[in-house]
Formats: structure tokens, C-alpha cells, sequence
């Protein structure tokens, strides 16, 4: 059956399962590199399936104002306006209301917000959102929600909560009076919000379910909490959580945080930390975060930018040469780098999955967040 989560296998709460799509068998855990305009920046699809990927994440907001969601339906969806043939996840766009929300107003009915392309007003609705996610094609989409910062007001929470599931119903009554796109069925998620209160945490856990979605993701987090807050958070909703239902947490994180929240029962992730830092000349290895504009690694001629990683960057070119790239600001070093990262993360989780099916989980990942020290610091999204 398409949007299931077979479960083979857990190591306390870490889960090792496959999740069933219309475009491939996912194995769990998963971490989807984040391609916002439909392409993970500097790789192609082909690097993507090299390097073991089998979802992609794609971003509502920035697709709809950037071709628009009529262009890529006329394409024929997504997988043939991209030439990816595994799993797409689209975003609602919720966050991008959170982090624009100066140029964003939410009501009830919906979110108005300007363009940041050309300052044209756009709205979102619970059903324009799925209607556009829908014409986009993706395997899986996500319901409306309003991602409140950390630390507002508990009324200012409450509402947003009240709001986010209101809006869930609503997506769920347009998908359903939608159907099929593209000729294959959507799955639709939940999201639960909550900031830190357990209160509204266990509500959203509550009622979410009573409407019926295909899985349910964690949001709000990595919006300005700290670290343990963010783990007590997912803890404490996981176990809330329909057993049989993928869980997703969005936008988190590190490779500390994946790890950490794989053993507190989550199957899904995503973070623009991969590509972003090989933009900004870092690289992530199993000894921690490696700066390659370091001069240190001006004479690196006999090592790979991670000599742990199996990735074409890392056995076929040195730190010293992917460092020079980089300094010199040639498109290379960028790719070079960002397909060492993305490879790094798929091969952690990758990994991480052998060691719950093999139910040594617990104590590999306390080895290897020691050999990785403290650089891999909690992230918060922006």
C-alpha cells in the first residue's frame, strides 16, 4: 500500500522502516536534501540517485511565485519538469510565512504576503495551498500551519495552534474533493505546533489523528529554542504519534540533532545545512566541521576533503584542490563540496538504519557524536 511505513526493525524508540511511494521505496530513516527552486543547488539528479538519495524536498512558497505552479502542472508535475524520478516532498510554505512575516498577515482565512521577487500580493488559503501542491505533483505534501517564533506569548501560541488546526481540516476536506494528479495519488501530512508547551504539543497530537493524515511532521522547532528543549519536544510528541504513521521533523538539523532525534523516534528529515555550508566553504566529516579556507589545508595534497567518505569528491580530489576552488570562487568547488555533504548525511542516516537493524543503535551513535566534539552545534532555522 502507497504511504505506509513498514517498521522492520527498532533499537528503543529508532525506528528502521520503508516507506511506499508512487515513485520508489524509501528506506527509514531518511534525510531529504532541500531543493527549493526544484534543484538542490549545484547538483544534478544524477548525483542525487549516486549518491543514494530517494526524496527530494521542494518548496510551495518560493515554486508558486517562481515558474508557478500552471507551468510545471503543464510539464506534467514536477518528476518530468525536473527529470527526478524518485519521491518529491513539498513544503506548504508556513515557514516562509514565519521567517517573511514582516511583509506576511495572517487571518483565519488564510496568509497574505508580498512577493520578495517583485512585490506583488499573493494569498494562501488552506485550499489554495494544496490546490498549487496538487499541480506540483509531489508524493507527499504538507497541510498549511503557522510556525510561531520561540518565545511568544502563550495566547499568541494557543491561537497559532487553534489556526494550524483549523487549517488542517481544511486541507484535508480539499485533498480528498481533489484525487489523483499527474495519475497517482498524494499523501497528505499533519503538522503539529506547539512551541515548547507539552499542553498544545499533546493536542495537536490528539486531533491531528481524528482527521486522518498519511503521517504526521514536528514544526516549530529550531526556531530560537535551545538544544535539550528542542529533544524533550520530540520525545515527548513522538510517543503521542500513531505507530504506523511516518514522522517527520522539518528543517532540523545537524548531524548531532538527526542523530539524536532518530533515537527519539523520527523517520523523516530535512536541512539546508549541507548545502549552505558548501557555499560557505564548509565541509562535514565524522571529526566535525571542516573549514576549507583554512590555509592548513593549502598543502592537504594526499587527503580527501573527508577520508571517511566514499563520495567522487573526497576519493577523487584533495583538500588542497578543492580549497583552491573555493578560494578562487570557481563553480566546481561548490559542487565538489556540496556533493560530499549531501553524501555525508545520506551515508549517516544510511548507516544509522544498519545499526538500528542490526539493534546497536544507541551505543554507535554516543561513538560517533564523541569523534564529532561539539562543532556540529544545534541549528536554527532562519
Amino acid at each position: 500500500m502507497l504511504f505506509t511505513l513498514d517498521t522492520i526493525a527498532d533499537d528503543c524508540r529508532a525506528r528502521a522502516g520503508v516507506l511506499n511511494t508512487a515513485h520508489g521505496n524509501v528506506k527509514t530513516p531518511v534525510f531529504m536534501p532541500v531543493g527549493t527552486q526544484a534543484t538542490v543547488k549545484a547538483l544534478s539528479p544524477r548525483d542525487l540517485m549516486e549518491c543514494g538519495s530517494g526524496m527530494v524536498l521542494a518548496n510551495t512558497y518560493h515554486l508558486h511565485l517562481r515558474p508557478g505552479e500552471e507551468l510545471i502542472r503543464e510539464a506534467g508535475g514536477l518528476h518530468r519538469f525536473t527529470g527526478w524520478s524518485g519521491a518529491f516532498l513539498t513544503d506548504s510554505g508556513g515557514f516562509q510565512v514565519f521567517s517573511l512575516r514582516d511583509i506576511a498577515k495572517v487571518t483565519d482565512d488564510g496568509v497574505r504576503f508580498q512577493s520578495y521577487l517583485d512585490g506583488s500580493q499573493h494569498f494562501f488559503s488552506p485550499e489554495t495551498v494544496t490546490k498549487i501542491q496538487h499541480a506540483l505533483g509531489a508524493d507527499i505534501i504538507m497541510v498549511l500551519d503557522e510556525c510561531p517564533p520561540a518565545g511568544v506569548a502563550p495566547d499568541v501560541l494557543a491561537a497559532a495552534v487553534q489556526r494550524t488546526l483549523a487549517w488542517a481540516r481544511r486541507c484535508r476536506e480539499t485533498a480528498d474533493a481533489l484525487g489523483y494528479c499527474h495519475g497517482y495519488p498524494q499523501a497528505l501530512f499533519g503538522i503539529v505546533q506547539g512551541g515548547a508547551s507539552r499542553e498544545l504539543r499533546k493536542r495537536c497530537c490528539d486531533e491531528l489523528p481524528a482527521v486522518g493524515f498519511d503521517g504526521y511532521a514536528l514544526g516549530g522547532l529550531a526556531v530560537g529554542e535551545d538544544r535539550n528543549t528542542t529533544y524533550e519536544i520530540v520525545e515527548y510528541s513522538t510517543a503521542l504519534l500513531p505507530e504506523h504513521k511516518p514522522r517527520y521533523l522539518m528543517g532540523v538539523g545537524t548531524p548531532r540533532d538527526i542523530l539524536e532525534c532518530i533515537q527519539r523516534g523520527i523517520d523523516m528529515f530535512d536541512c539546508v545545512l549541507p548545502t549552505r555550508n558548501a557555499r560557505n566553504g564548509s565541509a562535514f566529516t565524522r571529526q566535525g566541521k571542516l573549514n576549507l579556507r583554512n590555509a592548513s589545508h593549502r598543502r592537504s595534497f594526499d587527503r580527501g576533503v573527508d577520508t571517511g567518505c566514499s563520495c567522487y569528491a573526497c576519493t577523487h580530489f584533495s583538500r588542497s584542490y578543492v580549497r583552491h576552488l573555493i578560494q578562487a570562487g570557481e563553480i566546481l568547488g561548490v559542487h565538489l563540496l556540496t556533493l560530499h555533504n549531501v553524501s555525508f548525511y545520506l551515508q549517516l542516516v544510511s548507516e544509522a538504519r544498519e545499526q538500528i537493524l542490526g539493534r546497536t543503535f544507541t551505543a554507535w551513535k554516543q561513538a560517533v557524536l564523541a569523534e564529532m566534539g561539539e562543532e556540529t552545534q544545534h541549528y536554527q532555522r532562519k
